[in-house]
């Protein structure tokens, strides 16, 4: 059995012109337990794209009814924040550096792109030969990088959005793209493929390029959606159906996968006080759930420069 880690804390007692050193107990923080934020059904089934706002106000699709945007306070209280135009649905939120939102709006083809202190909504980037843009990504440079799933037939792409909004392919004819995510060095792109279960690494210039194609890792089982990179570059991915969400390294190796309360986690993000509160979207509870952990989300990381 092991004992707690003592706290030692230092007071002067002046009138006795010495000081005293006095030792509590406490216990460690609980890392890695998943508990409910959000009420169930709170939102839709099409619960995703969690993100966090400079703020730290947290962000998700669909709230209450499709085509919303929920804002959740720290304590979880949701509430929405606007309403996107007729017929188009939100996946992935990604904030830039100047703090605007920027979402996939999937039905039409759309990057959108909100200011936040006015709530101006306007359409950022449109790529008609885009399948569905999915899941969103962003470098220092506020490029995005979107996936591009083709469900019917298990393909997809990836495209780069420049901050003109111009759109660019960066590859073609891959498997289900889902989960997007650019390391905190800014070198490598990663992107993983759901129905196939892989997720692969790419080498990504300056210029915004990919090379070097490689499979970090393969899952025997169950697929993914998102993921999100910590400070350190550890990618945790979530696992849809398994009811996990899977901590791997940057070189690949499983470290942990941590036990969720729902079995249809859609994405992650990282936040609250300390960039250490992880807060992820259920599918088949309509709500987000939360745990600890150990390092900052590396988008936190970047807003405190």
């Amino acid at each position: 059995m092991s004992l707690p880690l003592p706290r030692i804390t230092a007071f002067a007692l002046l009138s006795a012109g010495f000081i005293t050193l006095s030792a509590s107990y406490l216990p460690l923080e609980d890392l890695f337990t998943a508990r409910v934020f959000t009420p169930e059904n709170g939102f839709t089934s099409g619960v995703e794209g969690p993100a966090v706002d400079k703020a730290g106000m947290l962000y998700a699709v669909n709230f209450a009814k499709q085509g919303t945007i929920g804002q959740i306070t720290p304590t979880g209280q949701a509430s929405v924040f606007v309403e996107l135009p007729e017929g188009s649905i939100g996946n992935g939120i990604r904030f830039s550096k100047r703090g605007d939102m920027f979402i996939a709006d999937y039905p039409k083809h759309n990057i959108l792109k909100v200011v936040m202190g006015t709530k101006k909504l306007s359409v950022f980037a449109n790529e008609p030969r885009m399948n569905q843009p999915n899941d969103i990504a962003i470098d220092s440079q506020d490029r995005l990088y979107a996936s591009d799933p083709n469900w019917k037939e298990n393909t997809g792409n990836i495209w780069r959005i420049d901050t003109d909004g111009k759109v660019t392919l960066l590859e073609a004819n891959m498997g289900t793209t889902n989960g997007i995510e650019v390391s905190p060095d800014n070198k490598t792109l990663y992107v993983n493929e759901s129905a196939q279960r892989k997720v692969w690494a790419y080498d990504l210039s300056k210029a915004g390029k990919v090379s070097n194609k490689r499979l970090l890792i393969e899952f025997t089982d169950f697929g993914m959606d998102g993921m999100r990179c910590d400070a350190k570059g550890n990618l945790y991915i979530v696992r849809y159906g398994k009811g996990t969400v899977a901590k791997l390294s940057p070189a690949g190796k499983l470290l942990q996968e941590i036990k969720l309360i729902g079995q249809k986690p859609t994405n992650i993000a990282f936040g609250g006080k300390d960039g250490r509160t992880a807060y992820i979207t259920l599918q088949d509870k309509g709500n987000l759930e939360t745990f600890r952990v150990d390092t900052p989300g590396q988008e936190w990381m970047m807003r405190q420069k």
